[in-house]
Formats: C-alpha cells, structure tokens, sequence
C-alpha cells in the first residue's frame, strides 16, 4: 500500500460497537498497527445503542466488515447473532472479538488471554500457583477468573456486593474459585480490580488500600486515567500496581492476528496509545 492513495476500493473494514464509544482508544490502536505493517485495512467505531448489538453484527454480515470488536454493554447481547463462538467465548456466554472463518462469523473473547499476555510479558508475573483475588464479576471480571484459573493459580477468589453474581464468576474457576470478602485482598498474591470504581475520588474506592501491602501484585484494569487513585493508593505503600492499559493492547493484538493473520506490532499499538492518553490529559 505504500505510496497508494488510501483508503481505496478494496481497503478492507473493521469496527468497534459500545455505548458509549467516543472514548475508546481501539481505533488509535488499530489504525497504527495496520500503517506499520503497511495493510490496506482501516478501523472504525460505531456508537450503537444498548439492545442493538445483535442488530449490529447483522450490519456488519450484510456490509462485508472483515473484523468487529465489541465492548460494553453488547458483549452477550451479540451472541445470538454469530454463527460459532469459541470455547472461551461459549464458557463467558460473551465475545469481545467477532472474525470471519470463511462464510461464517466467529465470536471470540481475547479479554483472558489479554491479560495473562500483559501479567506474563509485560509485569514478568508467572500466574502458576499463585492466588488471586478479583474484585467483580461483570464480563471483565469473569474473563480474568477463568484466565487465572486455566493458567494455574492456585486459588481465585471473588469479591462482589452481589452474591449470586460472585458464586457464578467463581465457578468459572472450578474448583480453585471462591467467594470471599474485602478481607480476602490482604493474603493473596495478586488483586485484580475489575469494577470501575476508582476511575476518580468521588466514585470511591474498590478496596480498602490499607489491606494491600508490599511484595503483591496490584492490577486495575482501568487505563483511563492512567493513574488511579487505587494505584496511586497502592503504589504509596510499596504494592506494585499497574493498569489495564497492557491488557487492553495485548486482547487488541489477539483480534488483530484473528482478522489479518499478522502479528500485531505491540510497540507500535503501545506507543500510539500512550500518546493519545498523554494527548487527553493536556
């Protein structure tokens, strides 16, 4: 594609679908990667309505989109509409990531392997029989539970307000998966905030930052703002905490291989995020 005028005729299209949208850093990511790479590809996002997902994926049959990437609140609702989920996908009852497989639309769900991907490559953090507690049991939250628990921890851990939502994600792990309580983040080695709460001071906060201490292991999968109070929370009393930028690039860079069969340029999609968080915060 170098030095072709772009996009062109055969420019192949794929899209993210959330409500809202207008924040999501997807298409910086994908837009980088496909330039560096030189692909005649471009990424979209398209802001449709809660109870539309499913609608939306009929769209995106009928208009040829070669990739759809799909976020809150229609990662279950987009379910009826594909032809096959994965393994992961069918366990989740949910897809983050939808692909072509010849004439049949695939749903897939990278958010796990994402975040083993970022925990592994990026924190040096080995899951096998380590304990985790994650506090949550929404789409992200269950993603994680079943990732862990699959990679080998040695015990996972669910706290949330509801309880029968707690039990449901904690089976997600088998055998290793428990309910527990606020107190339960003092004595594990890893805690995953997988609520939106802490996106700012007024929301709260997940946990009580004084059950946290040194030599664990903090991940909030929030990412903007970069530095939340729980981080900056954990990081005053020596907890290593990191956010969920890392897992956002490396679940992206799994639907990029899905949809092009390329590996996906991390540094390029790490860089272009990074800027465009910096870029926000002027």
């Amino acid at each position: 594609m170098a030095g072709a005028v772009w996009p062109t005729g055969a420019t192949r299209l794929a899209a993210v679908i959330g409500d809202p949208i207008r924040h999501s850093l997807s298409p910086i990511l994908y837009n980088a990667a496909f330039r560096e790479l030189d692909l005649d590809w471009a990424f979209l996002a398209f802001e449709v309505v809660t109870g539309e997902g499913a609608a939306a994926v009929d769209s995106a049959r009928v208009l040829g989109l070669d990739g759809l990437a799909v976020t809150m609140p229609h990662k279950a609702a987009v379910v009826p509409a594909l032809d096959r989920l994965s393994p992961t996908a069918a366990a989740l009852g949910a897809v983050n990531v939808v692909y072509r497989q010849g004439s049949e639309l695939v749903g897939e769900s990278t958010d796990g392997a994402g975040f083993l991907d970022a925990l592994r490559g990026d924190e040096g953090f080995d899951p096998t029989g380590r304990t985790f507690a994650v506090v949550g049991a929404g789409g992200a939250a269950r993603a994680v539970v079943r990732a862990v628990a699959e990679a080998g921890a040695s015990e996972v851990i669910v706290i949330n307000r509801s309880l029968e939502r707690a039990t449901a994600a904690a089976a997600l792990a088998g055998g290793l998966g428990r309910v527990g309580t606020e107190q339960d983040v003092s004595d594990v080695d890893a805690v995953v905030n997988a609520t939106p709460l802490g996106m700012n001071h007024l929301a709260g906060l997940p946990v009580d930052p004084d059950l946290l201490k040194p030599g664990q292991l903090l991940v909030d999968l929030i990412y903007h703002p970069p530095i939340t109070p729980l981080l900056a929370e954990a990081r005053a009393r020596g907890v290593t905490a990191v956010n969920g930028l890392g897992m956002l690039i490396h679940q992206a860079a799994r639907a990029f291989r899905l949809w092009t069969g390329s590996e996906a340029p991390l540094d390029t999609m790490s860089a272009a995020a990074i800027a465009a968080l910096a870029h926000e915060r002027r």
